[in-house]
């Protein structure tokens, strides 16, 4: 006896297309989609689950045209030129998204890094003594990363004094970091793939972990909870870090990317178009400026207006006592431990001058923190790493925080 052969029916066919061709455009949408700055994406924690899409994604590619394969071929032979119109169509609108999601709209297809690192020293520098930098020192060399160059490529890598650095920025959040690429004792490379809750977010190649800007933190992958040394960074002015810093060099630009730093030539004042960017000048909404500071578990933020009013904060974080300063420019701060010698020292500015003088003893001090005159001269205010950054970033990344009142 002969069997008939069971044949798939057209809506059993339908159904599966459909249910493939969702998990195609499913798996290419949100992989992307839950890590870019797109309307909704970055207010719920979906970091874990954008990782698994895209870890996954072969599989659930193969998956889906499996899906689709049979079903395809069965409307195709019984279509008529409409429906076949209609699949290729859905068909060419697979393709369309595929590429730009995997070839356009993926983070390090919009950000690249630099193709020629050039240093310069003060005299043959060419970025504007205004501009902003972070700074950092090891094996007594100095170096200079303006934020308009690291703010595009949100990392640059480096070696300073023998040691291998990660200089990075996230313009979204405001946050300057640097970190040291050593990962389970080797040097790591890592690249830009996308956000978390608007903080730029990186790939490592050994173990694919996504780990955050402003943390270190790997917050998905292998390597999740793990994270990376921080190294102490200031933020401040070209200007005031050459005058800390003479012999210091400067990361110049790459010509290649210069319409990139041309969109960025306003961001350090905060007047910049982008709204993701773009500073609120009121105190204490999401685009306001802050400044964080870190002591043990405790995390406090200091209204930038507030700073720019008195020019000196002094405040106590847990049990270390701190004093925030702004420099003349109303761009550089420095944070200190107000404890020398065991006692804590009380500050005013001098008037018309860029000095400090303690109220304890009467010495006097400069701009960096040393003391240059009196019972304490050449003392050394200790710096707490503090950071000048948007209020919804240092708020969500330190929800413990509290605020400084004056």
């Amino acid at each position: 006896m002969i069997q008939k052969r069971t044949h798939l029916s057209k809506p059993a066919a339908i159904a599966l297309f459909i249910a493939g061709a969702l998990l195609l455009l499913a798996t290419e949408f949100f992989r992307v989609y839950l890590i870019m700055p797109f309307p909704g994406s970055q207010n719920s924690d979906t970091v874990g689950l954008a990782w698994s899409i895209d870890h996954y994604r072969i599989f659930l590619r193969i998956a889906g045209l499996l899906l689709i394969a049979y079903p395809f071929l069965r409307l195709w032979r019984g279509a008529r030129i409409v429906g076949k119109i209609t699949l290729g169509i859905i068909t060419a609108f697979y393709c369309v998204i595929f590429y730009f999601f995997n070839f356009r709209f993926e983070a390090d297809k919009m950000f690249y890094q630099p193709g020629h690192k050039a240093f310069a020293q003060a005299a043959d520098n060419k970025i504007p003594l205004n501009k902003l930098v972070i700074g950092f020192t090891s094996g007594g060399e100095a170096r200079a990363y303006p934020i308009q160059i690291i703010g595009y490529h949100h990392q640059v890598r480096d070696t300073v004094g023998n040691l291998p650095v990660m200089v990075t920025y996230c313009t979204v959040c405001r946050t300057g970091r640097v970190f040291s690429p050593t990962v389970n004792g080797h040097a790591e490379n890592f690249r830009l793939v996308g956000m978390d809750h608007f903080n730029a977010m990186f790939e490592d190649a050994t173990t694919k972990s996504w780990w955050q800007q402003a943390t270190g933190e790997a917050v998905a992958g292998p390597l999740k909870e793990t994270h990376l040394s921080e190294l102490p960074s200031s933020q401040l002015s070209l200007r005031e870090w050459l005058q800390q810093h003479p012999d210091s060099k400067i990361l110049q630009p790459d010509t290649t990317f210069q319409k990139d730093y041309d969109d960025l030539a306003d961001y350090d004042i905060g007047t910049i178009r982008g709204g993701l960017e773009k500073r609120d000048s009121a105190s204490w909404k999401m685009k306001s400026w802050v400044i964080g500071v870190r002591s043990g578990p405790y995390a406090k933020a200091y209204d930038w207006n507030t700073l720019v009013s008195h020019q000196l904060i002094q405040d106590t974080i847990g049990a270390t006592p701190i004093a925030i300063l702004l420099d003349d420019d109303s761009a550089s701060f420095h944070t200190w431990n107000r404890q020398v010698k065991g006692q804590t020292l009380q500050f005013q500015r001098i008037q018309g001058q860029p000095l400090l003088s303690d109220s304890n003893t009467g010495s006097q001090w400069d701009a960096g923190g040393l003391c240059v005159s009196g019972p304490l001269k050449d003392q050394q205010l200790q710096p707490i790493q503090s950071y000048q950054e948007f209020w919804h970033s240092w708020s969500h990344f330190h929800p413990s925080t509290t605020r400084y009142n004056p």
